[in-house]
């Protein structure tokens, strides 16, 4: 299945496709028996792509690219040549969930933190909080990350467990590019089924991460929120890379619309 010509942003080529064209896609493909996988790239995958081949290659060979970021949608629309939308993972796994239930997909998640005291899993607090916010949802189960080595292990448990759940939608919540190593490792044998590299979509389904509110997230301010929130995990990744790597991005941008003006 081809979804659009894409544009190229920061490294990354992107679909120019709304949430709404995507889930059409999503259901035309899934009714001709056909799989997919689908990355969301933000500022933080961007930088990683420069230095990274084979983080490009996953990226390059993926179904749908869509932007995770509004410093991605913004340089786009500086450079001339806007994107659709910006379209996240933790927006995904909600819209596909809803999705899945009007159309009776069986999901499964992949991924997520492991329980700690006593707690159950992320992946299993986000099964159970899906199907209470979408009764009827069939949430065929979880794999957990310390059942499995994503990039060079033995998978053939978790291969076993997904060919026989037959979801049709596959969250896959390890970071990047651990989710797409382990979905371009699983793939081949699930030609019907589609991935989605989510991110800490599985923590935001699960009520065990908080999203910034949409007033913050449309100022491209998610990054800021999520900085307070997690300080020690992500103060040296957006402060001393993504953020220098994103205004670079947008005076680049700024600087190519200004030529093309002369």
């Amino acid at each position: 299945m081809t979804a659009t010509g894409r544009v190229a942003v920061a490294g990354a080529a992107f679909d120019l496709l709304t949430a709404e064209e995507l889930l059409s896609l999503v259901a035309e493909a899934i009714k001709l028996g056909q799989g997919g996988t689908i990355v969301t790239p933000n500022i933080d995958i961007c930088h990683r792509l420069r230095a990274d081949p084979a983080s490009r290659r996953f990226v390059a060979a993926a179904t749908i690219v869509v932007p995770d970021g509004m410093p991605l949608l913004w340089a786009a629309r500086l450079a001339g040549m806007p994107l659709a939308e910006r379209i996240t993972g933790a927006d995904l796994i909600f819209s596909l969930c809803a999705a899945s239930l009007a159309n009776g997909w069986p999901v499964y998640l992949v991924g997520g933190l492991p329980g700690k005291n006593g707690r159950p899993a992320v992946a299993q607090l986000a099964a159970a909080r899906l199907a209470e916010r979408y009764p009827g949802l069939a949430v065929r189960g979880c794999a957990l990350p310390e059942r499995f080595d994503p990039v060079a292990g033995d998978i053939e448990t978790l291969r076993k467990e997904l060919t026989d759940a037959d979801a049709k939608v596959i969250f896959a919540g390890l970071g990047f590019p651990k989710q797409e190593q382990l979905i371009a490792r699983l793939a081949p044998d699930l030609p019907g089924t589609w991935f989605v590299g989510c991110g800490a979509a599985i923590g935001f389904a699960a009520g065990d991460l908080r999203r910034a509110l949409a007033w913050l997230q449309r100022l491209g301010l998610e990054w800021a929120f999520r900085l307070i929130s997690e300080p020690r995990r992500l103060a040296g990744r957006y402060l001393s890379r993504d953020l220098p790597f994103a205004i670079a991005l947008l005076a680049s941008s700024l600087r190519r619309r200004l030529r093309l003006r002369r």
